[in-house]
């Protein structure tokens, strides 16, 4: 070759390489003095503990005098002194073993994490490989059986499209169902149309309404939403700070929310606070179990991590997708209900992005996602999901393929334009009663066959939004739709937004990882607690159910011919 030649002669395959959508991603060197590292940092402390007159005056390597706000709540709300100094002398690598073990139970390893710091969990973690984890998540969540949740958004905030996904979702088996808003005066008209659109469908989807946080109450206690879990807490006081919070102040919100017969989780997940700039050089994963830490203390039923908004970070280094996994597990360690990521899409790799979901769905979690995009992922608020509804097909199918239960079952095209329909003319009777702009019949065949917010007539902005306020102005309750629905046609979803309602007063859904089934019963760690002790035990799926799963409608049967 010449000197003079500048250009140099490239590999195809390499060129090929280069055009995969996974080299659209981004990735990081390890930079541990930035935060980004995942789970093992150089600058993360020691595990110990030290006990004075049963009180914890050293946590791993901190005298109390050097405690910040994080380490002293950990201290005086999360750790079992009495059984801290036995629990800590114990080998990290012998823990590990135990939680891998199928002759300890979940039971005796709750009795050990209790007493452990921060640092020592991290340390256990840091033993399991990938596959030891999912063992480990399988036998240490909350409820025995698997669950999911997911996102109904669109772009416009438009109720009767919104209303009418609502419905999908909750024929597809989708025991919660989240929804925020573009515009934030649109919130009432979104928390009504995911009730009404939810209940249409099932008995007993719990539904939320991401906003800040004193509308998101008001909400809950008009009876028109379920659940909250958007109640964000950090693991550094300086992030934690930034938004005017401490563990105690976040304490005293969720106490708000259960007082009121609301469901209650925390949201936390690595990397928020390298996002922030303030992750004090620790890794992802230590500063992650903090925040789990908080929400065992602060008492709320479980915690929504998984990195969440902020799976980008992690995902861009090494060992940071097995620290999304890790940072699950140490949920279940603690005796939380886990709703465990795959919200946020982190990657163009359709491989990749199934690769990461099936660390959570293959064990099974409280919560497979928190947030399966039940609508395209251009109508998703939440800035787009791990997998949005043109990827329903494949996640059926991958159940079907594994035996697995992913909280989803099969459904009919006929049965879902018919519950579309009717959710939609629910909200028109509604909108009705209560002299709200019309809903059209164009709205409602629209909302019955649409895909997306594309597919929906433009309505009146302006005037939806003032009838939208006067829910929160008049105090336009659960019960008043109920009443409506009743009047107007729909005694079934009326009597099952009443049913809701009850199970408010009842307050049984309060237990850790509650959820409601089609018979209105509540299912939780409680009656349902987790029992894995290897092949034979904890989850598995009945003849009705595999039964379900299995007959995806795509598969020929032996009697069309």
């Amino acid at each position: 070759m010449s000197s003079k030649t500048t250009s140099v002669k490239r590999s195809k395959r390499f060129l090929v390489l280069e055009d995969r959508p996974v080299n659209k991603d981004g990735f990081v060197q390890e930079w541990p003095e930035q935060g980004f590292v995942a789970m093992s940092s150089p600058n993360d402390p020691t595990p110990s503990i030290k006990i004075e007159s049963g009180r914890i005056v050293e946590l791993d390597g901190k005298s109390r005098e050097e405690f910040d706000t994080l380490d002293q709540f950990i201290a005086d709300y999360t750790i079992d002194a009495a059984s801290a100094e036995e629990v800590m002398n114990m080998e990290s690598l012998a823990i590990a073993r135990k939680l891998v073990d199928i002759n300890v139970s979940r039971r005796q390893i709750l009795q050990i994490t209790k007493g452990m710091t921060p640092a020592k969990v991290v340390e256990v973690l840091n033993h399991l490989n990938v596959v030891e984890m999912m063992m480990a998540l399988q036998k240490m969540r909350a409820r025995k059986k698997p669950s999911n949740q997911c996102h109904v958004t669109n772009v416009r905030d438009n109720p009767v499209l919104m209303a009418a996904d609502a419905a999908e979702a909750g024929s597809l088996g989708f025991d919660e169902q989240e929804t925020t808003v573009g515009i934030v005066r649109y919130a009432p008209f979104n928390a009504l149309a995911l009730l009404v659109g939810s209940q249409t469908a099932r008995n007993g989807v719990m539904t939320q309404d991401a906003l800040e946080e004193a509308t998101e109450l008001r909400l809950t206690m008009l009876g028109l939403t379920t659940y909250a879990e958007t109640i964000s807490i950090y693991g550094t006081e300086s992030v934690f700070m930034d938004g005017d919070d401490t563990p105690w102040s976040k304490s005293f919100l969720a106490s708000a929310y259960a007082s009121r017969g609301a469901k209650m989780r925390f949201t936390s997940g690595t990397g928020s606070e390298v996002q922030m700039a303030g992750a004090e050089g620790k890794s992802m994963l230590y500063l992650e179990v903090r925040c789990v830490m908080m929400a065992k203390g602060a008492g709320v039923q479980g915690l929504q991590n998984g990195s969440i908004s902020c799976i980008g970070i992690p995902a861009s280094v090494p060992s940071g997708i097995r620290a999304v996994l890790a940072e699950n597990l140490a949920t279940t360690m603690f005796d939380l209900e886990v709703a465990s990521g795959n919200d946020q899409t982190f990657s163009h790799s359709e491989i990749r992005r199934s690769a990461k979901m099936l660390c959570q769905m293959l064990p099974g979690t409280d919560f497979i996602f928190s947030g399966f995009s039940a609508v395209p992922n251009s109508d998703d608020m939440f800035a787009g999901s791990n997998m949005d509804s043109s990827d329903l097909d494949d996640y059926l199918v991958i159940q079907r393929d594994m035996m697995v239960d992913g909280g989803l079952k099969p459904v009919e095209e006929d049965q879902i334009i018919q519950v579309r329909y009717k959710a939609a003319k629910a909200m028109q009777a509604i909108f009705e009663e209560l002299g709200f702009p019309e809903i059209t019949e164009e709205e409602i065949d629209a909302a019955t066959y649409a895909n997306g917010s594309e597919d929906m007539p433009k309505r009146n902005v302006v005037e939806d939004l003032k009838a939208a306020e006067r829910i929160i102005k008049e105090g336009i309750t659960g019960f008043d739709v109920a009443l409506i629905l009743a009047r107007r046609g729909f005694p079934e979803a009326a009597e099952r937004i009443f049913n809701m309602l009850k199970q408010r007063v009842a307050g049984d859904y309060l237990h850790t990882s509650a959820i409601i089934d089609e018979n209105n019963l509540v299912i939780s760690a409680v009656n349902n607690e987790n029992d894995y002790t290897g092949p034979g035990t904890g989850y598995r799926l009945s003849e009705e159910r595999w039964n379900e799963i299995k007959n995806i409608r795509q598969a020929i049967s032996p009697s069309d011919y």
